[in-house]
């Protein structure tokens, strides 16, 4: 196993050595195996393994990024080297820099964040047996015609340090098996899909339960038609409901507020949720995917309301953006190894509602539940919302078709204002967004 923490600092030497002030670096090292299935046949086979280092050089308010997958030391040489030469000529950044030594992390529990599976990785032959259960289980439901399937593997380790004092790592592990499943043939050809993932294999479904989901889903949207045109309530399915939140964290993104392009920059302080709705970001849910004991610039990660009671309370900051805003960082810092960090946010949580998605169809009376989305027009600075989806129409709180080539349209701060949520968010995942019924959208179909 490559020892991630040397090679770093290793980077750090060869930088000061080269004449930077300061220097950050990050080591990531992966391994991926993934198999598809596709009409009873392998279809594909990968296994992927790698390592990259990333080196962020600064000199003054001067700063350049570089990365490498060569880890030998004539190497990491040269890179330092050339980093440094590239921030001597980078335009001044007065907010670049590193964090104080006393913002950086210095201790966590690994154990308890529970990122990674302490087991031998899956054989091929392990993954293939997955995926052929999945797709044997969707061709066995009848009326379906053909089925994708897959079943994967991977497992990730990254080391960042930094000239300011910081070290760090930690690994993660994912399990995933999924099918695409379709139904129908030429024009009237219908598909959908189930997928699961975990960190820990025994908290997979069984292959046979996802294979099974998605033939269902397929067989329910046979016969789709256009809806009628005109304004209705549509109800966001919790498949696809944490998109609205996500063009919410979005729009409250340091990097947009900065650049004044959002359309929230303003609403600091302000209702952008229905009272008793609140957004909390939680990075410490143990064996969660989007959790983490520090940032990606070392700073320690903390719970933190971002909406409460529907009143929008600070933005999504790193140490650069909250320079330029005159605030503190929110640990919010995210990075990959050619590029300084940024803003982003981790595991997210939206108040639950008290009723099934059942009974919000019931609620809505006559509108669209919308179960997938292709495309978008979102307008960043306004926040006007359109895209094309599909699902079923409800008829007096009743599913009565599914439908397709449709367009649903409104504004975003309308629209998230009027959501009512459901209860029917997966426990699981890193974003927990329940079904949302929106009032008064706009719906283009036939």
């Amino acid at each position: 196993m490559t020892d991630l923490a040397s090679l770093t600092h290793a980077l750090l030497e060869a930088a000061q050595k080269a004449g930077a002030d300061a220097a950050d670096a990050l080591a990531v090292e992966g391994t991926s195996m993934s198999i598809d299935i596709r009409q009873g046949k392998l279809e594909q086979a990968e296994r992927a393994e790698g390592i990259e280092l990333g080196l962020r050089v600064l000199i003054g308010g001067r700063q350049a990024c570089v990365s490498v997958s060569d880890t030998s030391a004539r190497t990491l040489a040269d890179v330092a080297e050339r980093a440094v030469a590239m921030a001597r000529e980078a335009p001044n950044d007065p907010y670049a820099g590193l964090a104080d030594p006393d913002q950086i992390a210095r201790g966590w529990d690994l154990a308890a964040f529970d990122l990674v599976e302490d087991a031998a990785e899956p054989s091929a032959r392990a993954l293939e047996e997955a995926a052929r259960a999945v797709e044997a289980a969707a061709m066995s439901v009848p009326g379906i015609r053909q089925v994708e399937a897959s079943a994967g593997y991977a497992q990730r380790r990254m080391f960042l340090a930094a000239t300011n004092g910081f070290a760090g790592g930690y690994a993660r592990s994912s399990h995933s098996n999924s099918a695409v499943a379709f139904t129908g043939e030429g024009t009237g050809m219908e598909r959908d899909y189930a997928g699961e993932s975990r960190i820990y294999a025994a908290d997979m479904p069984s292959p046979d339960s996802i294979g099974q989901l998605a033939a269902e889903r397929a067989l329910a949207r046979a016969g789709a038609r256009k809806p009628r045109t005109g304004s209705f309530p549509v109800l966001f399915d919790e498949r696809i409901a944490q998109s609205l939140i996500g063009h919410l964290l979005s729009a409250i993104n340091g990097a947009s507020i900065a650049r004044g392009s959002s359309w929230l920059r303003d609403a600091l302080g302000q209702q952008v949720l229905p009272k008793g709705l609140s957004v909390i970001e939680d990075p410490h849910r143990p064996r969660v995917p989007g959790s983490r004991p520090f940032d990606g610039e070392g700073l320690p990660t903390q719970r933190r309301v971002i909406v409460e009671n529907g009143i929008l309370t600070g933005w999504t900051l790193d140490l650069a953006t909250g320079r330029k805003l005159g605030m503190p960082s929110t640990a919010n810092a995210a990075r990959g190894t050619s590029a300084p960090p940024s803003p982003a946010t981790s595991n997210i949580d939206l108040t639950p509602g008290t009723a099934t998605r059942k009974q919000l169809i019931g609620q809505m009376g006559t509108g669209l539940l919308v179960t997938s989305m292709i495309g978008s027009t979102i307008n960043p600075t306004t926040g006007d919302y359109s895209r094309g989806a599909a699902g079923f129409w409800v008829e007096d709180g009743e599913i009565t078709y599914p439908v397709n080539e449709c367009t649903i349209a409104g504004n975003l701060r309308d629209m998230l204002l009027s959501m009512i949520a459901a209860n029917d968010a997966r426990a699981h995942l890193s974003t927990r967004v329940p079904s949302l019924l929106v009032e008064g959208m706009t719906l283009a179909g036939a």
